[in-house]
């Protein structure tokens, strides 16, 4: 099936003047800068990582069991903000994110991701931060297409500590079996 190319220039003109969404809470502060500043310990905040630039946390909202995001403590929306200590730690975190929730979910895929801009899908996009989402065959289905409802068998609390036990120590791969 091909499909047809419908030209609407006159939407850029709507676009630009879309007023960009405000920063969470009106006081500057994205959520997890809040989070970070609550001084709540990280088993309440899902906290699973901290390192020294950079932090893991679950997603509240998570599209799987074991969705983490990994991102500055530093408040920056584009990853061409970030210093190179924030840019290198970053990057390794993600990759350790992904052997931590592969350890512990055995997941036959996993997603890694970033939206940066409220444009690109940034629902906080003044904190830049990368996805990772473990992913299996057929694990959409009718209740997120139709019932825009998510169905997770891990409670938060569980996901956080199943991730913290498999986290890799030092760059290794951990050795906790995933179940």
């Amino acid at each position: 099936m091909a499909f047809e190319q419908l030209w609407n220039g006159w939407r850029s003109e709507y676009v630009r003047a879309v007023p960009s969404k405000p920063v969470e809470g009106g006081d500057g502060r994205s959520v997890f800068t809040a989070i970070l500043e609550s001084g709540e310990p990280d088993e309440v905040t899902h906290i699973v990582h901290r390192g020294s630039t950079c932090f893991v946390i679950l997603n509240a909202f998570p599209y799987a069991s074991g969705h983490l995001l990994v991102l500055p403590f530093r408040q920056v929306g584009d990853l061409c903000d970030l210093s190179p200590a924030e840019s290198a730690e970053l990057w390794s975190l993600v990759t350790d994110a992904t052997v931590a929730v592969r350890a512990a979910f055995s997941p036959e895929g996993v997603n890694v991701g970033i939206n940066m801009g409220r444009a690109a899908g940034g629902s906080i996009a003044e904190h830049l931060h990368v996805h990772v989402v473990p992913r299996w065959v057929g694990d959409s289905n009718f209740m997120t297409s139709i019932a825009n409802t998510r169905t997770l068998p891990v409670a938060l609390d569980e996901t956080a500590e199943r991730l913290r036990r498999a986290w890799p120590a030092s760059g290794t791969a951990p050795k906790v079996s995933g179940s």
